[in-house]
């Protein structure tokens, strides 16, 4: 245990190791985590290398407060309907919990993007899932209690990732985020694919247990175990980030 918590990893990452342990030994490495912390306060205090302090300095220097949009995912009606083609059962567990999130955005000015996944008819797609979610159908619709507001932003889509051949980072770039709170169905599919994506592209990327639907508890724990191990691409957000300062500058809200 002590080797396994000296050898410098992330938490998550030693976090997600000891997920499938018991509470004994999640119990006995958080003791041991805190007498390592106790014994590194009471050493004396080492100057830092150059190397570290300028690193230091530019975290400092480049730190800002997070810029976030709450994306809503696939939350239609061939999804949460009982009956629908392509019906999500858990998505309809979580749209009091969304409803919350979604008022507590729009008081606090966050943005609110709906990303809904949208067929033509003659989609080759169709034929692996079946019919679902066809332009101009009803089924396509975002479900009723959760329809967009004046001011939120509606980005379709084809596949399994938001960003694929849609528009969504071109509206992120005019909104000048960093950080994606990705909620809705499927969290094994639509939303490990989109947060994998963000995370390659620079984006923070944040799932709330509250307000995602797998198609069981076993495919979403598996899938916000393996998002808690991700973290963003490291050239990709310091890029990112550049470029919500230079939005900023130009006068983004």
């Amino acid at each position: 245990m002590l080797e396994l918590l000296l050898q410098g990893r992330p938490e998550r990452v030693t976090t997600l190791l000891l997920r499938g342990e018991g509470h004994e030994t999640k119990a006995e490495a958080a003791r041991i985590a805190d007498a390592l912390g106790a014994l590194a306060v009471a050493l004396p205090l080492e100057a830092p290398s150059a190397g570290l302090k300028r690193r230091i300095v530019e975290s400092l220097a480049n730190r800002s407060k997070p810029r976030a949009a709450l994306l809503v995912i696939d939350m239609l009606n061939d999804h949460l309907r009982p009956g629908g083609s392509v019906e999500v059962p858990r998505a309809r567990d979580i749209v009091p919990a969304l409803l919350g999130r979604l008022e507590a955005a729009r008081v606090e000015g966050v943005p609110v993007v709906y990303i809904v996944d949208r067929h033509e008819p003659d989609d080759l797609d169709l034929e692996e899932w079946t019919t679902h979610n066809v332009a101009g159908s009803e089924g396509a619709e975002v479900w009723p209690p959760l329809a967009p507001h004046p001011g939120d932003r509606v980005v379709p889509k084809a596949t399994y990732s938001a960003f694929v051949g849609s528009e969504l980072d071109t509206v992120l770039a005019e909104l000048a985020v960093d950080t994606l709170v990705l909620t809705g169905c499927l969290t094994e599919i639509g939303i490990m694919a989109t947060a994998s994506d963000a995370l390659q592209r620079g984006y923070a990327v944040e799932v709330p247990p509250d307000s995602q639907a797998g198609s069981g508890p076993v495919g979403e724990d598996a899938t916000m175990a393996a998002l808690s191990l991700m973290a963003p691409y490291g050239p990709a957000r310091r890029e990112r980030l550049e470029r919500v300062k230079a939005r900023l500058a130009e006068g983004a809200p």
